[in-house]
C-alpha cells in the first residue's frame, strides 16, 4: 500500500508492527523481509517518489576540516534514498575487516563474517549479483579480486509495485519523522512532519531508524535532545566514529605484463593486501586499482609512447600540455580508522524548515591515512618490480607529503559509522543485533552500524546487515505475540 500523507495513511486504519523511518536500501530490505513473515511494518519516507528541491534542501549541512562534496549533493531524500545514485560497485567486507586490529584502537565488530553469510545469497538475490570468486594470490602480499559492477539497483523502481501490492507494508510518503519520543527504555512514538506540516504521532511495538549514514545519527541527536536522553540513554559515542573512504590517484604503472593482471573488460584491475601484509606495516585496509587504458586519442598514443620512449613522450605530452608518462594509471582507496573527533553534529545556528538542525559533520583525516596511502603505494611498487609485472611511479604529492588534491575523487560517498555496532556503550550505540543500547525496541538499520569501514563499497554489506535485521525483527515480533496470547 502506497499513500501520500500521514491523513491517508491514518484514515486506512493499518496497524504497523514496526515502524521503519526511512526508505532506502536498508528500508525497503527490512519491510520485504518482514512482509514475507506476515508482519505488517509501515515505511516513513521524508521524500516524494521523484526528487524534488524542497525535499533535497533537508539535506543541507557544513563539513569542518577536510574538503569534502556539499551535503545535499552526497545523498538523496526520495523513494530509493542514496541508491538512486549508487553506481552499482558491490563487494562484501572481508573477514578480516570484522577482526580488532592490535595498531588500531577501537577495531573489531561484535559479529564476524560468519553472522551475514546466511543472508548473502538473498543479497546476491536483491542485487542481481552471481558468487564473487575466491581471491586469487598474484603476489606475495597481495590478492587479485572482483568487484562486480551491477545494474545498479534502485530500490524505489524496484520495489515500488510490490509495495503498492503488498498488504503487509505500508508506504507513507512526503512524511518524516521529525523526532523519536523515548522515555530511557523504549520509543513510545514519532512525531511526523507531512507534506511540511506537523502530522501528529504514530505509535508501534518497534522501531527502525534507517535513514542513512549521516542522517541515523542526525535524528537520534536530536531526538535524544528533545527528550533528555531518552532516545539513547547511553550517547557517549551517538555521532562519533564517522567514516568515509578516502580516493585519489596515487601513481602511475609502466606495465611489462598486461595479460598477468587480467584486467576486466574496462582494462581495471583490483588488488587487496592480505592481512598479514596490513600487520607489517601497520596499515588499514585498502584496494589498489590499476587502470590500464585510462586514455583514448592523443593522450592514449603518448601514454604507449611513454613506454618505449620517455623523452620523447615528455615532449609531446608537454606540448599537448598532458604530462603523461606512463601505461597506467594507479588510483587507491583506503579504509579510515574510527576516530572519535570524526563526527556528526548537530548546528546550533542553523536549522531545516521543519525546525530541525542541520548537520555539522566534522571530518579530517589523520597520520594514519597518510601512512596507509604512502605505505600502500610502497608495497605495491615493490611487489610490483619483484614478480616483474612493471614498475610503480608514487605520485610526488604522496611521496613528499603535501596537500591532499582538490581535483580528484576526494572520496566515495560512503557514510558510515556514528551508530557504529559494539559490546561497550561508551565506544558504540547499537549491540550484535542493532539494537540502540539499554532500548528494548529501537533499531538502527545502514551503514551508520558499521564499526569499521573496510576498502569495498558498503551497499552490498548494508543489504545482507539489513536482512539479519530483518529475520531478527521478525522473530522478535513472533516472540511478543506469543507472549501476549499468554
Amino acid at each position: 500500500m502506497i499513500f501520500q500523507d500521514a491523513a491517508q495513511f491514518a484514515a486506512s486504519g493499518f496497524t504497523p508492527q514496526v515502524c521503519i523511518v526511512g526508505a532506502g536500501p536498508a528500508g525497503i530490505t527490512i519491510a520485504n523481509k518482514l512482509a514475507a513473515a506476515g508482519i505488517p511494518s509501515v515505511l516513513l519516507e521524508g521524500g516524494a517518489e521523484e526528487w524534488t528541491e524542497d525535499s533535497q534542501d533537508v539535506y543541507r549541512g557544513v563539513t569542518i576540516g577536510d574538503p569534502y562534496f556539499d551535503l545535499d549533493i552526497t545523498r538523496l531524500r526520495f523513494l530509493g534514498g542514496c541508491s538512486n545514485h549508487w553506481a552499482g560497485w558491490c563487494r562484501v567486507l572481508d573477514a578480516h575487516d570484522f577482526t580488532a586490529k592490535s595498531y588500531v584502537p577501537d577495531t573489531g565488530w561484535p559479529i564476524r563474517r560468519g553472522d551475514i553469510e546466511p543472508f548473502l545469497p538473498e543479497t546476491f538475490d536483491v542485487l542481481g549479483l552471481h558468487d564473487f570468486p575466491p581471491d586469487r594470490q598474484t603476489t606475495d602480499r597481495f590478492y587479485r579480486f572482483e568487484v562486480q559492477k551491477s545494474e545498479a539497483v534502485r530500490f524505489g523502481e524496484k520495489y515500488r509495485e510490490a509495495i503498492a501490492a503488498s498488504e503487509h507494508i505500508a508506504l507513507l510518503l512526503n512524511t518524516a519523522a521529525g523526532e523519536l519520543v523515548g522515555d530511557g527504555t523504549r520509543i513510545t512514538a514519532a512525531k511526523l512532519i507531512s507534506n511540511g506540516a506537523a502530522a501528529g504521532e504514530i505509535a508501534a511495538p518497534f522501531f527502525v531508524v534507517a535513514t542513512g549514514g549521516l542522517e541515523n545519527s542526525r535524528l537520534l541527536l536530536w531526538s535524544n535532545e528533545r527528550s533528555n536522553g531518552g532516545v539513547v540513554p547511553h550517547a557517549d559515542a551517538l555521532g562519533r566514529y564517522w567514516m568515509e573512504h578516502p580516493m585519489y590517484w596515487t601513481g602511475n604503472a609502466f606495465l611489462t605484463d598486461t595479460a598477468a593482471l587480467t584486467p576486466d573488460h574496462e582494462g581495471h584491475a583490483f588488488f587487496i593486501p592480505s592481512p598479514q601484509a596490513m600487520a607489517e606495516r601497520e596499515v588499514l585496509n585498502f584496494h589498489v586499482q590499476v587502470e590500464t587504458m585510462p586514455f583514448s586519442g592523443a593522450k592514449r598514443m603518448i601514454a604507449d609512447l611513454a613506454c618505449h620512449a620517455p623523452q620523447t613522450a615528455e615532449w609531446v605530452s608537454n606540448l599537448l600540455g598532458a604530462k603523461l608518462q606512463c601505461s597506467a594509471r594507479v588510483h587507491l582507496d583506503w579504509e579510515q580508522a574510527p576516530r572519535r573527533h570524526n563526527r556528526v553534529a548537530l548546528s546550533t545556528t542553523e536549522r531545516d524548515a521543519y525546525g530541525v538542525p542541520r548537520i555539522e559533520l566534522h571530518w579530517k583525516k589523520d597520520e594514519l591515512d597518510r601512512h596507509t596511502m604512502l605505505e600502500a603505494m610502497r608495497m605495491f611498487g615493490e611487489d610490483f618490480a619483484r614478480k616483474d609485472l612493471g614498475r610503480v611511479q608514487i605520485s610526488d604529492w604522496v611521496l613528499n607529503g603535501e596537500d591532499y588534491p582538490d581535483d580528484m575523487e576526494l572520496a566515495g560517498n560512503h557514510h558510515m559509522g556514528g551508530t557504529r555496532m559494539g559490546t561497550d556503550v561508551k565506544t558504540s550505540v547499537v549491540d550484535s543485533d542493532c539494537r540502540v543500547h539499554g532500548m528494548a525496541n529501537l533499531f538502527v538499520g545502514g551503514s551508520s552500524v558499521f564499526t569499521t569501514s573496510g576498502q569495498c563499497t558498503p551497499t552490498t554489506t548494508i543489504v545482507a546487515l539489513a536482512l539479519r535485521l530483518g529475520d531478527h525483527l521478525a522473530r522478535e515480533v513472533v516472540g511478543v505475540r506469543t507472549e501476549a496470547k499468554a
